[in-house]
């Protein structure tokens, strides 16, 4: 059976070890541009098998939190070339995270202080993050726009060019396409979000048509050995709801299958909660089972509130990769801590979002904290 520590292969990425750290917003990136101090927070972390990146917008439209990454500007994708040159330099290997939030946004985010776009006019039922005169905080997100069918192939099309900037002018090994956690391809997907009647909305293959369409052009413009999606079939992240979602998600796990994928990372039960949710039960295995059964060969990452023994405990149920979340955030060293049985760094909620160094880059290692 495997351990965390053996070495696995995803599509066209080697990974020294089975520990993905997972993307994890922290609000750093003034004007959308990486900054030195996130090339430090990423190298720091480069002895994971795999980094994934923050989410990070494929365009002006995909924003929908203050201070968060893009990939859609000369200056973003220069910045992001030095954070995967800092990554590769302590042979680590890092991946981004695409993401279009639709609906999860405000008019202060977007290009003119224009309306979010959703698959239907829908507000959504929570907060995104803005900074006003030097102080950030949470706000309603505003009412969005029901996005017109002529207007999809844009989207496509800013998912594929994005895709291709990562790899061709940022140095990353890959992407993850963020079709997860009530953003825009979740959206599509989840029936409380798509009230739509025309051909993406309705039946399951409507309501994943978007998703597939997007992860059919990346793959077609990097590979699918480099492409990666993310999905979470019952979390009640940022207002979204499934009455049904085995099915719906077994479809796109068997659509997905043929394309080639790097990986398919799953978040189990309620993002940053309980890994079961009593009136939304699913069937994780059974999804893997059809996505192998469909011939699917892309590693199986889980993710959700793992520790080093659950992880080890999903490798011998089939897994692929474990991915890290907050464990992330306070220890740099995650990897050789799970190996040692080390204890954990405490991480300083205070300083999740936003900010600079503190609660950043200035955990300590356990070698650092031996030689204190």
């Amino acid at each position: 059976m495997p351990s965390l520590f053996d070495p696995v292969r995803a599509g066209d990425l080697q990974l020294h070890n089975r520990v993905v750290m997972a993307p994890l917003t922290r609000n750093r990136a003034p004007r959308a541009i990486p900054t030195p101090l996130m090339a430090e927070y990423y190298a720091q972390r480069a002895s994971a098998g795999l980094l994934i990146t923050e989410a990070t917008a494929i365009s002006h439209q995909g924003q929908g939190y203050a201070d968060v990454p893009g990939l859609y500007g000369t200056e973003q994708l220069d910045a992001w070339k030095r954070v995967t040159d800092a990554v590769h330099a302590r042979g680590g290997r890092i991946v981004t995270q695409l993401w279009h939030v639709g609906r999860v946004s405000h008019v202060d985010l977007q290009p003119d202080g224009q309306k979010p776009v959703a698959p239907s006019a829908i507000a959504a039922k929570t907060k995104t993050y803005l900074i006003k005169d030097g102080q950030g905080g949470f706000v309603d997100t505003s009412e969005p726009r029901a996005l017109r069918a002529e207007e999809l192939p844009g989207i496509v099309h800013d998912y594929r060019h994005a895709a291709r900037n990562a790899l061709s002018s940022a140095g990353f090994d890959g992407v993850e396409v963020h079709g997860a956690n009530g953003y825009l391809l979740d959206q599509f997907l989840k029936r409380s979000s798509n009230h739509r009647t025309d051909d993406y909305g309705g039946s399951i293959e409507n309501r994943a048509r978007l998703l597939l369409e997007v992860m059919r052009a990346v793959v077609d413009e990097i590979g699918g050995g480099r492409t990666a999606i993310r999905l979470s079939p019952v979390t009640p992240a940022n207002d979204v709801h499934d009455p049904d979602p085995q099915p719906l998600f077994e479809y796109v796990i068997r659509q997905l299958a043929p394309l080639g994928l790097s990986y398919v990372h799953v978040i189990e039960g309620a993002t940053g909660g309980p890994r079961e949710i009593p009136d939304r039960p699913f069937d994780y295995d059974a999804l893997r089972r059809a996505y192998r059964e469909a011939g699917g060969k892309g590693a199986w990452m889980v993710n959700n509130g793992y520790d080093g023994t659950l992880g080890q405990q999903a490798l011998s149920r089939g897994a692929d990769l474990v991915a890290y979340g907050r464990p992330y955030i306070a220890n740099p060293d995650l990897v050789e801590r799970l190996r040692t049985g080390a204890p954990l760094n405490a991480p300083d909620k205070t300083t999740f979002y936003g900010g600079g160094a503190k609660g950043y880059t200035d955990y300590p290692t356990l070698g650092q904290a031996a030689r204190a």
